[in-house]
């Protein structure tokens, strides 16, 4: 598989992750026990089933490293969604982590050398 699909294919599973803390704040906002309230929890644990079931299957084809290295990208969508659905207002903060955890991402994609191929100090 190529490396972009990998990459496209990580980011969709992380916005999945994502849309549990939508489900779950929207939970929060309505009345306890309420028709509404167990909408939003059984989506929200729909979505992590669903999640755990897609995660294992990335993790059978790519490295740990690679595949974990994608988590902070459901921070950002988290951020994005949040703003989007719910008017919550993103921070210079929150855009300058949401920089941080790009140029993570972009420096570890881009690297030579996968973990996993690299070497331990401890073995030389």
């Amino acid at each position: 598989m190529r490396k972009w699909v990998i990459y496209i294919v990580l980011i969709g599973i992380n916005m999945l992750y994502a849309c549990v803390s939508l489900f779950t704040k929207y939970a929060s906002q309505q009345d306890f026990m309420s028709w509404n309230y167990v909408l939003g929890l059984i989506g929200a644990v729909s979505i992590m089933g669903l999640y755990a079931v897609l995660w294992q299957q990335v993790l059978k084809r790519i490295e740990l490293s690679l595949a974990y290295m994608f988590k902070g990208t459901s921070l950002i969508s988290v951020m994005l969604l949040a703003n989007f659905i719910f008017g919550e207002q993103i921070t210079w903060n929150n855009i300058v982590g949401a920089i941080i955890i790009i140029s993570g991402i972009v420096l570890f994609a881009n690297s030579a050398e996968p973990i996993a191929n690299r070497q331990s100090p401890i073995a030389k």
